[in-house]
């Protein structure tokens, strides 16, 4: 019986309702380096080819607990206003498992010397699969799970817009404009029970603050707004030693607190860990916590004098 009340409450965060509307997106602590995911007008602000990997293990030991995966590319053009990418986004929660593919486009344009502002768009779509009849229920007659979704595809686009500087930037976005439905089941009752993607909007800021030549601070937000869910806020603060070593510590606003640690091992290759605990859920009784691991590679430098300069987001 517990282990069904679990598994029901990962699913209503996942399916949302007419009647609950959580949140739905992935909820990433390395979310400073995971930017396409959030905003495309991130895309080719690098000066570089540039492909992130991010695998997030969330709630350790809480069965049907979200797995989530993320494989995005992106590159300038030649031409220096353009940026482009792929975001690959892979969710499982409970028996249902989310995959998402979108193209980003970003238009960049020079403020100034020190400055620029990108407006981006992003195009794709989630397919969608739950295997609902798998469950072991109390009541075999429950018309909620008596039917699996399968391959359901939603089509879907977004909107950004990533202002930078050399040690600070700050983006809105709104990565999915539409909500579509996933499911419809009408209940006993005879109320109809709507499974209904919820539109999200996004304001992430950071900056780089040197302290000393070999010491400086990196403090990063992520705030996340939908409706008829309280606004979620990420605040992180890292410190950078030697231009290589990071360690931090991470506060999500009613959820987790934690740790991150990361290593520039080349000037092109980032690897980075976090941890963090719940402890404004319920679930926190029944989970060891959330792992997450990030990688990061510049493949092709376009701008030669980038190479010598740092890169910090």
């Amino acid at each position: 019986m517990k282990t069904l009340k679990k598994i029901t409450f990962v699913m209503v965060l996942a399916l949302g309702s007419s009647a609950v509307n959580a949140q739905q997106a992935p909820m990433y602590t390395h979310y400073m380096y995971n930017t396409l995911s959030i905003n495309p007008g991130y895309a080719g602000s690098r000066d570089a080819l540039t492909i992130t990997a991010l695998h997030r293990s969330q709630w350790v030991d809480f069965k049907g607990a979200p797995l989530t995966q993320t494989l995005t590319v992106h590159s300038p053009l030649y031409n220096e206003h353009i940026g482009v990418g792929l975001s690959v986004l892979n969710d499982k929660i409970g028996p249902s498992n989310n995959t998402a593919v979108f193209v980003d486009y970003a238009y960049i344009m020079k403020l100034n010397e020190k400055s620029k502002l990108a407006l981006g768009l992003s195009a794709g779509a989630d397919i969608y699969r739950a295997s609902l009849s798998s469950l072991d229920l109390d009541q075999q007659s429950d018309p909620v799970f008596l039917s699996n979704i399968n391959n359901h595809v939603t089509p879907n686009f977004g909107l950004g817009a990533y202002y930078s500087r050399e040690r600070f930037y700050a983006g809105v976005s709104v990565p999915k404009l539409l909500q579509n439905n996933y499911s419809s089941i009408k209940q006993i009752n005879g109320n109809t029970l709507i499974g209904k993607e919820q539109r999200h909007y996004f304001f992430i800021a950071g900056a780089m603050l040197k302290i000393t030549n070999n010491l400086a601070f990196k403090p990063t937000t992520f705030i996340k707004v939908t409706s008829a869910a309280p606004v979620q806020a990420d605040l992180t603060g890292s410190f950078i030693i030697m231009k290589k070593l990071l360690v931090g510590a991470m506060f999500r606003t009613g959820d987790a607190v934690g740790g991150l640690v990361g290593l520039d091992i080349t000037e092109q290759l980032h690897l980075g860990y976090s941890y963090d605990w719940s402890y404004g859920l319920k679930t926190f009784k029944y989970n060891q916590g959330s792992h997450e691991l990030v990688l990061r590679y510049d493949f092709i430098f376009f701008n030669k004098k980038q190479i010598h300069s740092p890169r910090n987001f």
